[in-house]
């Protein structure tokens, strides 16, 4: 890792591209993606293996802080798409529970207005309200994402600050079809052949897609609020 290239701040991890644009322009998959103030962004892809090995590459290139930044689905009724919120807690589904910095929190809610309690991680998406009931009950969580608990323990394990700050995307009564959620690459990103496919065998999810667009729309616009109010470093001082 060259100097150019070192962090000397905050080390965020982004699991979708549409993500890590409210932050920069472009980001490169599995790539160290310099922001200004000595931070940096790695864009993972999804899921918690993907969170971790992008979490220990930042702390290889010296990060001093780690966050997780993009979105989230809501499991409690009274979260909105586009709504933000920065947890108290993070949660896996085996039992283990982190703390995110209490200081650290407190300087992004001086910026923005946040939903705190806790967040859940989960190996595999939460498309159903069957599901995300279900979760809510067994965890009592507000929201699930897939990275935050990966990036969590990274940071546990190195001593190093950390926050999870998300935008609410689909909402506890939203089901996500599955042929749509099968159409995107680990970033985010459409398959055109598996889109076409999903609309040919599936003709109804054709209706779906104003709805979950709109709410893509209003949680991404929260982000790019969030990103110009806390700056690159997403308000982490030393």
């Amino acid at each position: 890792m060259s100097d150019a290239h070192a962090i000397r701040t905050t080390g965020i991890v982004v699991a979708l591209a549409s993500e890590a644009r409210t932050l920069i322009p472009h980001a490169t998959p599995d790539r160290l993606t310099p922001l200004a103030d000595g931070a940096a962004l790695w864009l993972s892809g999804m899921g918690l293996a993907a969170a971790q090995r992008a979490a220990q590459q930042l702390v290889n290139a010296g990060a001093k802080a780690l966050a997780v930044f993009g979105v989230a689905g809501a499991l409690d009724s009274s979260l909105s798409s586009g709504a933000l919120i920065c947890p108290e807690h993070v949660l896996d589904e085996n039992g283990a529970r982190y703390a995110t910095d209490a200081s650290w929190r407190a300087s992004v809610q001086q910026s923005l207005v946040t939903t705190s309690g806790s967040l859940l991680s989960v190996h595999a998406p939460l498309l159903t309200v069957a599901e995300k009931a279900d979760a809510r009950r067994r965890f009592n969580t507000l929201a699930v994402d897939m990275e935050s608990a990966a990036v969590a323990d990274v940071a546990q394990r190195h001593s190093l600050p950390f926050i999870s700050l998300r935008a609410i995307v689909d909402e506890a009564g939203d089901t996500v079809p599955t042929a749509l959620n099968n159409a995107v690459d680990a970033w985010g990103r459409p398959r055109a052949f598996g889109l076409i496919t999903a609309l040919c065998r599936h003709p109804s999810v054709l209706g779906d897609l104003p709805r979950l667009y709109s709410r893509m729309q209003r949680a991404t616009h929260a982000l790019r609020a969030a990103a110009q109010a806390t700056g690159p470093t997403l308000g982490w001082r030393p």
